[in-house]
């Protein structure tokens, strides 16, 4: 069974569709808030997502398409009360993968749930942007900036800070760093990795004598925590 989070503030229908989703075997996680949800949908890497429109304090669209910017590879539903069509097509091009309007039947809705499920969610897509604490990086442009000031980072500095954050919450070993950024032909040596990471801590962190983001794991490598 899969792991699927709902993002819903509404009691009575979060907890129907938890519950309803529970009794087919899923592991079903319920969030509030659409900052908490697109949280755990970082966290916990959920094979589903099941997002409201109308969200307190981040609306569903923003989740979604912040998600996919990110390249979330899992299945998105979207839900609202609303059926304006310009609501569905929206949500669709933002890499929602369905879109249920309320109310709805709960037989459809696990039927709908299933199908997405049995797509097995979507291939990875490239990263565009991403954003922790005051850094924003724009993979595609390459562009970064820190509380709004530009940022002086190299081509290969954003490559090493996109595997970084593809992976966050995983050691990252110097020589994979070598094989993923430089490639073996050019024989670089795990001194390079460490010169750049130097060069990069000094533009992001708040204070890189004590990296709170690229942080060191005593012979191995490094494992990024934004």
């Amino acid at each position: 069974m899969a792991k699927i989070l709902i993002v819903e503030d509404e009691p009575a229908i979060r907890m129907g569709i938890k519950d309803n989703l529970e009794y087919e075997g899923h592991e079903v996680l319920a969030v509030e808030t659409g900052e908490t949800g697109l949280q755990a949908a970082r966290d916990e890497r959920p094979e589903l997502v099941i997002l409201d429109v109308m969200l307190p304090e981040m609306n569903g669209f923003e989740v979604c398409k912040t998600l996919r910017g990110e390249g979330f590879p899992g299945g998105i539903i979207m839900l609202t009360a609303r059926k304006e069509d310009v609501d569905k097509v929206r949500g669709l091009n933002l890499g929602a993968d369905d879109y249920v309007t309320k109310p709805f039947s709960v037989v459809e809705f696990v039927a709908r749930v299933n199908a997405v499920l049995r797509r097995g969610g979507r291939a990875s897509e490239p990263m565009a942007r991403f954003r922790f604490g005051d850094i924003e990086l724009d993979f595609l442009n390459y562009q970064a900036t820190k509380g709004g000031e530009p940022l002086s980072l190299t081509p290969r500095e954003f490559k090493i800070l996109k595997l970084f954050v593809e992976n966050r919450g995983r050691v990252i070993s110097r020589n994979e760093l070598l094989d993923k950024i430089w490639g073996y032909t050019i024989f670089p040596t795990t001194r390079t990795v460490d010169n750049h990471i130097v060069r990069i801590r000094k533009q992001i962190e708040p204070c890189p004598s004590k990296p709170e983001y690229i942080i060191s794991v005593r012979g191995v490598g490094y494992k990024f925590d934004g």
